[in-house]
């Protein structure tokens, strides 16, 4: 299906392929993908630092910045608001690298740094109102307890703790969660226990695990992983500027067939996928056996719901004679 060369990674325990041991990034064998709800042994794992060990009988949750009542929470105290569920697909900006020519620099992933989710917590506007946002705070920094100086170049002098920041009109939606449960239990230590924030249909980096602060800001953020890392270049009155990725972008992906397996000829096969679309929903989908020549559509297994995937299958009869299909 592919002419790509994939270098296969080692296998973690739960069956995770190993692209880093430390700090932990481990991806899901996409042919893997079964359930609409990915089981959170097989769900990716992306980190830029060690994983911290966080003891909830200590732990704030700090609100400040640009509110007139800045706040501090205890893990109890925000476990006992009014919670709500979401699901939600989070996927790493970087998911399908391997493939890129020329290569780039990043962890090798192929397609399994993605994965469905249902998560538990508050929304994120709750706490915003109950800590009085200002009108002219125009963002919300995310920053986690996890830190440490950055792999890439260019490096900061000193250690540094990974924050993001999203816009106003995106923490103000009520999708925005923090959260604190997985596919209904506590949050494990490697996706952000206790406590880390799920941005439905933003890239999985925009999601800070470990988080222990929520800042206003009346300005925009220029941290590290908001400019030097995951953004793009981008003009404005013909200059170039650094713009922070943000939303997913629309995405297919086939799990079965895997790449280069072999298929008995004259048979009927069902293959297989999911697709996803940042802020909206996969509303079609169509697979070519022919490399883009004609296209057949596929039949959705699942309903639309916004910020989650949509798997799918397309039942094909393999051709008689051998060789090679994309």
């Amino acid at each position: 299906m592919s002419s790509v060369s994939i270098e296969r990674g080692h296998s973690s325990p739960a069956g995770l392929i190993i692209r880093q041991k430390e700090p932990t990034n481990l991806e899901m064998p996409f042919d893997q993908l079964g359930s609409f709800l990915t089981p959170t042994e097989l769900f990716y794992i992306r980190s830029h630092f060690q994983a911290p060990q966080i003891d909830t009988s200590n732990y704030r949750l700090r609100i400040d910045g640009a509110v007139t009542r800045p706040l501090a929470l205890s893990y109890e105290e925000l476990r006992k608001m009014p919670s709500e569920t979401r699901i939600a697909t989070l996927e790493c900006a970087g998911n399908g690298r391997v493939f890129l020519v020329p290569q780039v620099r990043g962890a090798q992933w192929e397609l399994g740094a993605v994965g469905n989710a249902e998560w538990r917590g508050v929304p994120l506007r709750a706490l915003l109102e109950r800590a009085g946002l200002e009108e002219d705070a125009c963002e919300v920094v995310f920053e986690g307890a996890d830190h440490g100086v950055p792999a890439e170049e260019p490096k900061p002098p000193l250690p540094i703790s990974y924050a993001r920041s999203l816009t106003r009109a995106k923490a103000l939606q009520p999708e925005v969660l923090i959260a604190y449960e997985m596919n209904g239990r506590d949050l494990s230590r490697d996706h952000g226990y206790p406590v880390r924030a799920i941005v439905p249909g933003h890239y999985g980096m925009a999601s800070v695990k470990w988080l222990t602060r929520i800042q206003a800001v009346r300005q925009p953020f220029q941290g590290y992983w908001q400019t030097s890392d995951y953004g793009y270049w981008d003009f404005l009155d013909g200059k170039p500027v650094r713009r922070p990725l943000t939303e997913m972008k629309l995405k297919s992906a086939i799990a079965r067939p895997s790449v280069y397996e072999t298929l008995l000829p004259d048979r009927m096969y069902t293959v297989f996928g999911a697709a996803w679309a940042g802020e909206t929903v996969a509303a079609e989908i169509a697979v070519s056996t022919d490399g883009g020549k004609t296209w057949a559509e596929a039949q959705f297994l699942d309903p639309a719901y916004r910020y989650a995937w949509r798997r799918w299958k397309f039942d094909w009869p393999t051709p008689k004679e051998p060789g090679r299909y994309t």
